[in-house]
């Protein structure tokens, strides 16, 4: 509802006025002030969206009482009534910024043609907030999908030439030139926290935060210049931790990774803070990967199976041929050189812990890898290895066999059906129980491509055929195919079609011209 503050010494113009109004407008609100200084409490008091001012009143003229009130509410639309029709009056008025004034006396007409016109600028500009606040709070949701988007795709490798670049853009991204990766490890039935893990890294402005695979949550943060390195990790893991319900940390544990010099390597990072989790029974219930003990020169295979980006592949691939022939290679790496028997036994079974953790990231269920019994010798160890192998290639294959074959129809009926939606890796998860990074993997596959260039596909599509219509603008058009940013919508559009919207759109019409001259 619309609110109007009648402001006259002279009882019987206000009431004239009033009649006139409630008249013509009977949704509007309408009081009265008989003087300045009640017009300046009310403005407090009834938030009017307009304020009719008469300037001669006792006291606190007209003018005064404007410049008093719009240097509070300077939303507030004001209307002088005056009968003095002189130019240093309207001077004074134009400079505060009064919308119109109306001469004493005023005929009806007059008065609702000249207050109507304020009114409907006030409506259209509520509506242009209401609008701009939606689409706001649109790219704000947006955004969110493309920060959980953007982590996945940078640490596990699924990343796309044309939009990462740009979808980076889009976030807050802090001027820095480190950064680093912390994992976080939930107990079961704490997905309900991951809001609170969220907006704790939100208020430190310090990161994004990737979706939660399994109990594992990514998080790239970003140094702070002003903290040492280990201050600031610790300081993010100990609020992170303090989420925990009533403080029991039982299955919680964070890995920092080290820092790195950019996002393209950003995923040692990662596979560092996966290494730090190794040992979640630590009274301190973070770690850092400097912390994690370094291995004897004998023991260097396995370092470089832990770091070795292949090998995670490998696991999240179900390439399972290739990781057998890897842990027993390491095998007889250890038995070559004489190596402690009980040493390499706890060596490979740290390799086998993280394969399982690889899984767990992609939703994988595996049972947690135990020798039955201190190994006798190397011939035992492979044969217990390579039986915990298949155990877990069985869990693998049993997994995304029970999805059924027709989850790649699904996924891209999906996308077509909703291209004008925010979708994200993480959402088509959730649509058809896969991993972001199983989708992403099936993409490949089975299509040759990744998710992204068939959503992006739709939406570009729908978007020339709307540019075939002059009436709609390209704002329009970004928001109806699914964009929240005009800006980002023409990027991907060039970068798509090698011209701009704008450039497509004259084409298409000078066509069309040239097609009817023809006709």
């Amino acid at each position: 509802m619309l609110k109007l503050l009648i402001v006259d010494d002279e009882q019987i113009e206000r009431e004239g006025v009033q009649a006139i109004l409630e008249k013509a407008y009977p949704e509007l609100a309408i009081e009265q002030a008989k003087n300045g200084d009640i017009a300046v409490q009310m403005a407090a008091e009834f938030t009017p969206d307009v304020i009719l001012m008469d300037i001669k009143m006792p006291g606190m003229n007209g003018l005064e009482a404007v410049e008093r009130i719009a240097a509070e509410y300077p939303h507030i639309k004001f209307i002088m009534v005056t009968a003095y029709d002189t130019f240093n009056y309207m001077r004074q008025a134009i400079k505060l910024g009064v919308k119109d004034y109306l001469l004493k006396p005023s005929k009806a007409s007059d008065i609702k043609a000249t207050i109507g016109k304020v009114l409907k600028q006030v409506e259209e500009e509520r509506q242009s907030h209401l609008k701009s606040r939606l689409e706001k709070e649109a790219l704000q949701k947006t955004l969110t999908l493309v920060e959980t988007d953007v982590v996945t795709q940078l640490l596990f490798d699924h990343v796309h030439e044309v939009h990462v670049s740009m979808l980076v853009e889009m976030l807050d991204n802090p001027s820095t030139n480190e950064m680093f990766v912390m994992i976080v490890l939930l107990p079961a039935g704490s997905e309900n926290l991951y809001s609170a893990i969220k907006e704790k890294v939100r208020k430190t402005r310090s990161g994004w935060v990737g979706a939660l695979y399994g109990n594992q949550l990514p998080i790239i943060v970003f140094r702070q210049p002003e903290k040492s390195f280990r201050s600031e990790a610790a300081t993010l893991a100990r609020e992170i931790l303090s989420v925990a319900k009533n403080g029991l940390l039982t299955g919680w544990f964070v890995g920092i990774g080290n820092t790195c010099g950019s996002l393209d390597q950003i995923r040692q990072s990662y596979q560092e803070s996966l290494i730090a989790t190794i040992d979640t029974s630590l009274p301190l219930k973070f770690r850092f990967y400097s912390e994690v003990p370094v291995l004897s020169d004998l023991n260097n295979g396995l370092q470089v199976l832990h770091h070795k980006k292949e090998f995670l592949d490998q696991i999240r691939l179900g390439q399972w041929e290739p990781i057998r022939k890897d842990v027993l290679k390491i095998i007889q790496c250890y038995e070559s050189e004489g190596a402690n028997l009980l040493l390499t036994q706890q060596r490979v079974l740290e390799v086998l812990w993280m394969i399982t953790r690889v899984m767990s990231e992609m939703g994988v269920e595996s049972v947690t890898p135990l020798f039955s019994y201190q190994t006798i010798d190397y011939r035992q160890l492979r044969t217990e290895t390579t039986q915990m192998l298949d155990r877990m290639m069985k869990s693998y294959v049993n997994h995304f066999d029970r999805l059924g074959a027709d989850t790649i129809h699904q996924i891209k009926q999906y996308i077509f059906e909703h291209s004008n939606e925010d979708i994200s890796l993480d959402a088509l998860g959730r649509k058809v129980g896969l991993s972001p990074m199983y989708i992403s993997k099936i993409f490949k596959e089975k299509l040759g491509v990744n998710y992204i260039d068939l959503l992006t596909e739709c939406r570009i599509e729908k978007a020339k055929k709307l540019l075939a219509d002059p009436e709609k603008s390209i704002k329009e058009i970004t928001f109806e195919v699914g964009y929240h940013d005009p800006n980002y919508f023409s990027k991907v559009f060039k970068k798509m079609c090698a011209v701009s919207p704008k450039e497509y759109r004259s084409t298409l019409l000078g066509k069309k011209i040239k097609a009817s001259r023809l006709d």
